[in-house]
């Protein structure tokens, strides 16, 4: 290789430079010969320059030139060099910025090349090679102990197995209320007392419904507790006669309304949906117990007369 440099760098015009020693004839036609050392060193322009001495070989890198030799087998320390001067891994975005010579010749530096593509450090973890060896470090019992249940081959044991003794979920107590079902503990009405009321800003013959109460902003219920229905109680004291609208009162405050002259509207419930044919059985046994109460009444007034 050194004898071609030598050769096609006398033999090209354009390589034309003054004498110097025999010592540096060699590194200086290597580096006057650009093109030669794309054609004989790589076929990729775009690689970075190889390390044929103990310091990078572009052109015009003369300071740190120095007589040798041509050596095809870099050391340890000239592969050092060429991995610290290794560009790092820059994404390469088109601008209209990077229309500038300045520009493109610094944002070619950040390509994606195949030399520099790989991931991240630290993002790559080799996995556990077990059974192959003590000095693999899992290579006897794979890290399952030693012997037991829990060392063979399937699916192990279930969860909450505790050897057959009573487990955990079983020894402590059940939630208090679950026989009422999943839902009983949870609120069945949206709560308002009559002092909040009385604080309201309601006037004399006002109407207080639930939907009343959330446009004054008294009471926002949200998620669940939007389809539940308004239940009235009888905290604080109560003066003003309104015509109140709910599903249900406490004991307390329909006796403080009542006194108070308000009127009450107890609200029905919602009507639960039930099968059609269980519906024509509900209304045919109305229907019977209907009779039977007026012909009660009937027989009673018979026999008052």
């Amino acid at each position: 290789m050194a004898a071609a440099l030598l050769s096609l760098s006398a033999a090209s015009p354009a390589t034309a430079s003054p004498r110097v020693p025999s010592s540096q004839f060699k590194v200086q036609s290597f580096l006057q010969l650009p093109t030669l050392q794309c054609s004989f060193l790589s076929l990729c322009p775009q690689l970075p320059p190889l390390h044929i001495l103990n310091f990078v070989l572009t052109q015009g890198n003369v300071v740190r030139l120095r007589p040798g030799y041509l050596s095809l087998f870099p050391s340890s320390a000239s592969n050092q060099l060429r991995l610290a001067q290794r560009r790092p891994v820059v994404p390469f975005r088109v601008s209209a910025a990077a229309s500038s010579p300045a520009a493109s010749s610094s944002s070619s530096t950040g390509r994606f090349r195949l030399d520099n593509l790989g991931p991240q450090p630290g993002s790559r973890k080799k996995g556990k090679r077990k059974g192959r060896g003590y000095a693999a470090g899992q290579g006897g019992s794979c890290g399952f102990g030693m012997r037991g249940q829990k060392s063979r081959s399937g699916p192990g044991v279930r969860r909450g197995f505790e050897g057959g003794q009573m487990p955990l979920y079983r020894r402590i107590p059940k939630l208090r209320g679950i026989a009422g079902g999943m839902h009983a503990g949870l609120p069945k009405y949206v709560p308002v007392n009559l002092k909040d009321i009385e604080a309201a800003g309601f006037q004399e013959g006002d109407e207080v419904s639930l939907e009343s109460l959330k446009a004054i902003g008294l009471i926002n219920p949200s998620g669940r507790e939007r389809k539940l229905p308004l239940k009235i109680l009888g905290d604080g004291e109560f003066s003003l006669k309104l015509n109140i609208k709910a599903r249900a009162f406490s004991a307390a405050a329909k006796e403080k309304l009542e006194a108070a002259g308000c009127s009450l509207t107890v609200l029905p419930g919602r009507k639960k949906w039930v099968k059609p044919s269980v519906a024509k059985n509900l209304a045919r046994a109305d229907e019977y117990f209907a009779k039977k109460r007026a012909a009660a009444a009937e027989t009673e007034a018979s026999a008052a007369e």
